[in-house]
């Protein structure tokens, strides 16, 4: 009768315990449809091709040699990048302990003594024990912390990779910024010889009488004014090599760079389905190994409330039998099993319980928030490239403008149908549509790489 109530005891836990031996699985109530709008539209959902531009290699999206060597720097070098790798290799070891104690713990431990009594002859006692203990894993224990610790490994490379796909991304951004300051300093220049060598026929003019002084003054205005904006140009260009250079890992220098007419990005942008941001965001994939982790150490907390059943044992050589020597030695041998049930524990092991499901609850409702962030990066990157492709034509057609008006308002001014007013209103509008289309320029491939880095892109093979 006593084994028939034991045996029913052992079923119940058993059964009871099933639950601490189950997988994760993804809760079906993540929302993963419908994450994206379509750039086009307010209403409706993005209808997505199966290409996703994210799953293109960095290499083919930026296909600068310069930006191509100083990516693979950022790389090799960037500080966080190479700190995010050592936490995967702390979470290797930590997988490794997990694994291990599966294997029975084993000590040697020998021992010997020398002692007399009242000056008589020393004797001499060893013992060269062998021990080993080994945690039977009924309850999920171990199962539920080796579990835990391949999620946590899976987690720390997902942020590894979400740090490389950020660092190929700034780098990205900041070289083509140098490249917006560039020809935005280059526009200026030109600009600003222009408005000298104007100042020098207006002063000309009114030697001859055929100008007056305001417009020698309006002139040098003009001239002054686009002189002054040089020095804030080059501050800007020397900043951002500073930047760049001390996120490479290096100590400030210039950066050698090509034009931003010689730039070609990718012009076909597909997004993909939306359930492919679970496995191409690495943050996705990172806040998804947390929801994970903190299941299992549910998992774990359960099965805190079950026995755990621990064989050990030890055998070895001895010459000490209690009061007598014996020598040579002779084997000794044991083997204990033990059987510990919490009792006074339970309110602690509730509590653990309890503050388990509510971090398990808090990572879900992280998860689902990194994915719906994850959708307006995407939903934003698009709209972006597409206002920007849109204003780039807009923009060709002022600027192309603004230098007909430019020419013409001076070839009016040289018949004296003009003022030089006028003129330097017209060249003036002409530079600032010049700026305007360098600075939409750089939005566009702005937008191509928040895309680019909004899908994962830049994921090792």
């Amino acid at each position: 009768m006593k084994k028939q109530i034991l045996y029913m005891l052992c079923a119940t836990a058993l059964l009871s315990s099933c639950h601490i031996y189950k997988s994760y699985d993804r809760p079906e109530d993540i929302t993963t449809s419908g994450l994206y709008r379509d750039p086009a539209s307010e209403n409706d959902t993005l209808v997505s091709d199966t290409t996703n531009f994210g799953n293109l290699p960095w290499r083919e999206v930026f296909t600068d040699p310069q930006l191509q060597s100083l990516i693979e720097q950022g790389l090799k070098q960037n500080t966080d990048l190479l700190s995010a790798a050592q936490n995967v290799k702390a979470a290797e070891a930590s997988l490794m302990s997990a694994r291990l104690a599966y294997a029975p713990s084993i000590g040697l431990s020998p021992q010997g003594t020398i002692s007399s009594f009242d000056k008589n002859a020393a004797t001499k006692t060893y013992s060269l024990p062998v021990t080993a203990s080994w945690q039977v894993d009924l309850f999920g224990q171990l199962l539920n912390s080796k579990r835990n610790a391949q999620v946590t490994l899976k987690q720390t490379k997902a942020y590894r990779q979400a740090v490389q796909t950020q660092v190929i991304s700034n780098i990205a951004n900041m070289y083509y910024t140098l490249l917006m300051l560039d020809r935005q300093l280059q526009i200026s220049e030109a600009t600003c010889d222009i408005l000298k060598r104007n100042l020098e026929t207006v002063e000309a003019m009114k030697e001859a009488a055929m100008a007056n002084s305001a417009a020698v003054e309006q002139s040098r205005t003009a001239y002054a004014q686009v002189m002054a904006s040089l020095p804030d140009i080059r501050q800007s260009i020397r900043e951002t090599e500073n930047a760049l250079s001390t996120f490479l890992g290096e100590a400030p220098h210039a950066i050698k760079r090509g034009v931003l007419e010689a730039q070609v990005l990718p012009t076909e942008l597909s997004a993909g389905i939306p359930l492919q941001l679970l496995s191409n965001r690495p943050d996705v994939k990172a806040a998804e190994m947390s929801l994970a982790s903190c299941y299992y150490n549910t998992n774990s907390a359960r099965a805190a409330f079950y026995p755990q059943i621990t064989l050990s044992g030890s055998a070895g050589w001895t010459n000490s039998a209690g009061s007598a020597i014996i020598n040579p030695g002779k084997l000794l041998a044991s083997a204990v099993g033990s059987l510990t049930q919490p009792l006074f524990y339970r309110g602690t092991n509730i509590a653990r319980l309890k503050a388990a499901k509510a971090q398990e609850e808090q990572a879900k409702l992280t998860f689902q928030q990194t994915l719906f962030n994850a959708g307006s990066e995407v939903s934003n990157a698009l709209s972006l490239y597409q206002n920007t492709s849109k204003k780039a034509e807009s923009r060709q057609m002022q600027v192309e403008s603004a230098k007909k008006a430019s020419e013409d308002t001076k070839e009016l001014f040289n018949l004296g149908t003009s003022t030089y007013l006028e003129v330097l209103s017209a060249q003036q509008s002409y530079l600032s549509a010049q700026i305007s289309q360098v600075s939409d320029c750089f939005d566009k491939m702005q937008a191509v790489v928040s895309l680019y880095q909004a899908l994962g892109g830049g994921r090792e093979d």
